[in-house]
């Protein structure tokens, strides 16, 4: 994925959940959407560079948005809106190999029972439900999900197992949008019910792809799937 021409700035405070100050190169301070709506711990640093994206529709609060920030010399991406279509990208383009490579329906925004997942998908085999997670928490040299206490992740995790217990393939991208990382496991020591929800997943046969993805002000792009560790211990 190609970024579009952004604005250098730099990181000033994150408040209000989805709004932070950011310092522009002309000196001018304005205020930036962000969508992430977790702690984004490992995210925040007072005046690291970041970039911004700039929107002139005027039915938005504010016209720019956060798009990366860079820490101890890498570019993290923070934009959560973009992991779907990031996920989408590396199925279309078979980027994860035999993970679905002759699909005939991807379909998003699915609705299952009471749930609605990220994404649909089927072939003339099987049919598959797929809910994308955007990862940015780092700790040593691992990536963890969530950053914050979770409900809605957790609900995610009980429907993909029923999803599969009738039937249907249930699959969960993790999309790490930095590449700092070596692994990737549940953030047992931030959301216990989560950690707890997310291997019961894995031995109910849900699948779990950690991807990493190659963060720049030029794109983001597919890098590789990460191992994943049950042992690690924050």
């Amino acid at each position: 994925m190609k970024s579009p021409t952004f604005l250098k700035a730099t990181f000033l405070k994150r408040y209000k959940r989805f709004l932070v100050d950011v310092l522009l190169d002309s000196g001018e301070i304005v205020v930036a959407h962000t969508s992430n709506t977790g702690s984004m711990l490992s995210c925040l640093e007072e005046n690291a560079p970041i970039l911004i994206s700039q929107h002139d529709n005027p039915l938005r609060k504010t016209k720019f948005t956060w798009e990366l920030i860079k820490i101890n010399g890498t570019w993290i991406g923070v934009n959560t809106q973009k992991a779907n279509d990031l996920a989408e990208l590396i199925i279309k383009n078979n980027l994860i190999p035999h993970f679905f490579p002759d699909f005939t329906l991807l379909k998003r925004e699915w609705v299952f029972n009471d749930s609605r997942f990220d994404m649909y998908i089927e072939n003339q085999r099987e049919k598959c439900f797929l809910e994308v997670k955007n990862v940015s928490y780092k700790h040593e040299n691992g990536a963890f999900f969530p950053d914050a206490i979770s409900k809605r992740g957790q609900k995610h995790l009980i429907d993909l197992m029923k999803a599969r217990k009738q039937n249907y393939r249930a699959v969960m991208f993790y999309i790490i949008q930095r590449n700092d990382v070596n692994f990737f496991a549940p953030a047992a020591h931030i959301d216990k019910a989560y950690a707890e929800l997310f291997w019961q997943a894995v031995s109910e046969g849900v699948e779990v792809y950690p991807i990493r993805m190659s963060v720049s002000p030029e794109g983001i792009h597919f890098d590789k799937v990460l191992p994943l560790i049950k042992s690690f211990v924050v």
